[in-house]
């Protein structure tokens, strides 16, 4: 008990003595600073004039745009607009470069060539198999990024991809997945590399995984112009010509809200076998609305998205068009590599909807889906020998005239179902090159790489058999 007492009369004179060196006022002192911090506390979160209009329009837009009424619409509006202004904002820049890159500076480098006396493997290996594959990448590749990134990173600062993120969490949940995976998704309709580096913004390491598996089934721009192409040759086909335009524009848009579906149906599967585990909460920050940084906006999209993703895209078509230009020219008796490829791939393709110059197209486009309609155009001439388009073996072209291109197909037995299935397999398909290579920097595995490049495959494969049976039956 006396121990006690100690402490209380130390505690005592502990006190007097503070007292005494900060005076008597100290009470009055410490009062004043706590109603001055308390005053700036007030003074950060109340709305006042222009501050207080300024939150009720964010909660005027907050209640539509996340409506459940109108939310999704809007959502479904908003992403058509951007992809209808990219692909269509693409055409005359990619014009300009496809003139400059491959009818200017190609039969340039084909004269110097010739004038210095290179081989013609030389020459063909370099400038119709390697350079014609690079250009193809950044004429075709570039203009729809340069559009889709700054339009993306502008909404990204405007406030609205949190509210994407807060429409779609419940369906994420439901699936097993991530709601922050609605914005990795978005950004893969720009590029999936770049959809795969955003999964960073995922804690868990679970649901990152889902979302980088996933990522592919967002319909990348280098898809695009072959949904377009395909789509305006043998959906718009099918009804006048005054509604061709808006069916085939509908028929893509479709294609890509399939690949949500299957986002969706892909990580409800992983999350129930492979990938188990609890969906795992995290507060969404919804910030307030406020004007796009126009110049940071143009960096961020343009040198951190746009041009690293096209640098491995270059670095990976390179070898592409190679391979592509050795095939097409290194003969086996008297046919080429190529054509016994499309022969042994025929008839699995065949089976599947397809033939064997798409699946072989497929097979070396692999570093760069860009090239993909230039290689079929290549190989089905070669293949079948129609003449009177290209500039040779080896030589990836393309047509300005939509019944030209319409014409070499149909000579090369293309039909309305493998027109569709064409567009089905272009969504579901492995990942491109860069992709993958993106996926490992990621991930650092091989397995998880593997998982990612052979499981859209499987995917499509079934559901082209599945179409091919279907439509035999039915016609």
């Amino acid at each position: 008990m006396s121990d006690q007492n100690n402490q209380i009369d130390d505690i005592i004179s502990f006190a007097s003595s503070l007292r005494w060196k900060v005076g008597d006022d100290f009470h009055d002192k410490l009062t004043e600073a706590i109603y001055s911090d308390a005053a700036v506390i007030t003074s950060r979160v109340e709305t006042k004039g222009d501050d207080e209009k300024s939150y009720h329009f964010d909660r005027l837009l907050d209640r539509i745009l996340t409506s459940r009424r109108f939310g999704f619409l809007i959502m479904a509006l908003i992403l058509s607009v951007i992809l209808w202004l990219t692909i269509q904002g693409a055409n005359y820049p990619s014009s300009m470069l496809n003139t400059l890159l491959l009818e200017l500076i190609y039969p340039t480098l084909k004269s110097v060539s010739a004038s210095i006396g290179l081989p013609w493997w030389l020459d063909g290996f370099l400038f119709d198999g390697v350079y014609m594959a690079v250009a193809w990448v950044i004429a075709v590749m570039l203009p729809p990024m340069a559009i889709f990134f700054p339009l993306f990173t502008l909404l990204e600062d405007f406030g609205y991809l949190p509210r994407v993120a807060f429409n779609l969490d419940g369906l994420f949940k439901k699936s097993g997945a991530h709601g922050k995976q609605a914005l990795t998704m978005s950004m893969g309709w720009g590029c999936n590399a770049a959809g795969v580096v955003a999964t960073r913004i995922i804690d868990s390491p679970r649901e990152r995984l889902i979302a980088i598996i996933t990522n592919n089934f967002s319909l990348c721009n280098g898809r695009w112009p072959t949904q377009i192409l395909i789509a305006t040759i043998f959906i718009g086909a099918l009804v006048p010509s005054g509604l061709s335009g808006t069916i085939s524009t509908l028929a893509v848009i479709a294609i890509a809200f399939l690949g949500i579906v299957f986002m969706f149906l892909t990580s409800w599967l992983l999350s129930r076998t492979m990938l188990k585990g609890e969906v795992s909460t995290f507060t969404l920050e919804l910030p307030p609305y406020r004007p796009p940084r126009f110049w940071k906006t143009i960096y961020t999209s343009l040198i951190d998205r746009t041009i690293i993703v096209l640098w491995r895209a270059i670095i990976f078509a390179a070898p592409a068009g190679a391979v592509i230009w050795l095939i097409s020219n290194i003969d086996i008796g008297s046919t080429s590599v190529a054509s016994h490829a499309i022969e042994f791939l025929d008839p699995f393709g065949i089976l599947i909807g397809l033939n064997g110059v798409i699946l072989l197209a497929y097979v070396v486009a692999i570093p760069a889906n860009e090239i993909v309609i230039p290689t079929v155009l290549m190989l089905t001439v070669a293949h079948f020998n129609i003449t009177g388009f290209g500039a040779g073996d080896g030589v990836m072209f393309e047509l300005d005239s939509v019944s030209e291109t319409e014409n070499i197909l149909k000579t090369g037995g293309w039909t309305l179902l493998t027109g569709i299935n064409l567009m089905l397999f272009s969504l579901l398909h492995n990942p491109c090159s860069t992709t993958i290579f993106t996926i490992y920097k990621e991930t650092k595995s091989w397995k998880w790489t593997s998982v990612a490049t052979i499981l859209p495959v499987v995917f499509g494969v079934v559901v082209c058999f599945l179409i091919a049976q279907c439509w035999r039956l039915l016609f």
